[in-house]
């Protein structure tokens, strides 16, 4: 389907159900994650909770997802996890896939976003500061040092941004920096088909099936801080063979 004819019936099942259920679902599931956080701040309790609300957002808009390589992430590890960005519904498609549980890296203009701000501060997520180049390193420093003392896992969207137009954009350094500075092996994943579902800068939400791809982690041994720029599109090579198909393995298994 070309992305800029969808269906206006699309546009209107959006606008009159899925996004008011949706925002519905999101606004009592984060409301009790935040009264809960102060007895459960993180561990099991958060897990299911955003496991729950994942499947309901990904339920109303009709979206099954499968994934590849979800054994390459042991649980007893700990991760940079690295991935292409195509839409908002990344976001819910992740929280299911991921075999780990993990922390999201965001931008810090999130935190005063109402109720997603709330969440991210309460559950411990890690945000960058980028108003500035040393704000912005701070803030890595600072959590690449919590990677590291409490065996965090987290996942960066290495673009920065959505992908306009559904191709693989440059990666920024920042998930290079995190691994290097942290010692945590970095984990390509690829996401498939959430552009088709939701493309950016579009409120048209249509049904279908999204796929997750993990590589093997690649240890940031032997990097230095120096090395960012070639550790970056290491990263970026291994997610781009992702989605090619190069990396795929043979087993899959359904989400959720």
């Amino acid at each position: 389907m070309d992305l800029r004819k969808r269906p206006w019936t699309g546009y209107l099942r959006s606008w009159l159900w899925t996004i008011p259920a949706a925002s519905l679902v999101t606004a009592v599931l984060i409301t009790a994650a935040i009264a809960t956080s102060p007895f459960a701040p993180a561990g099991p309790w958060q897990t299911r909770l955003y496991r729950l609300w994942a499947r309901a957002v990904l339920a109303l808009f009709g979206v099954r997802v499968r994934v590849t390589g979800a054994e390459k992430l042991p649980p007893e590890g700990h991760y940079v996890i690295v991935s292409n960005h195509l839409s908002l519904a990344d976001t819910p498609v992740m929280l299911l896939a991921v075999p780990v549980p993990f922390r999201f890296l965001a931008k810090r203009e999130l935190l005063r976003v109402p109720f997603i701000g709330w969440y991210l501060r309460r559950a411990g997520h890690l945000t960058v500061d980028r108003r500035s180049v040393r704000s912005s390193i701070e803030s890595l420093n600072e959590a690449a040092r919590l990677i590291r003392e409490h065996s965090l896992s987290v996942l960066i969207f290495a673009e920065g941004r959505r992908s306009p137009d559904g191709t693989l954009q440059p990666f920024r350094d920042g998930a290079a920096w995190l691994a290097i500075q942290s010692g945590a092996p970095a984990a390509p994943a690829a996401i498939l088909g959430t552009d088709r579902v939701l493309p950016a800068k579009d409120s048209c939400i249509l049904p279908g099936e999204v796929e997750v791809r993990f590589a093997d982690p690649v240890s940031p041994a032997g990097f230095t801080l120096r090395d960012r720029a070639a550790f970056t599109r290491l990263l970026e090579d291994r997610v781009r063979s992702l989605l090619a198909g190069a990396d795929s393995p043979p087993q899959s298994t359904q989400a959720g």
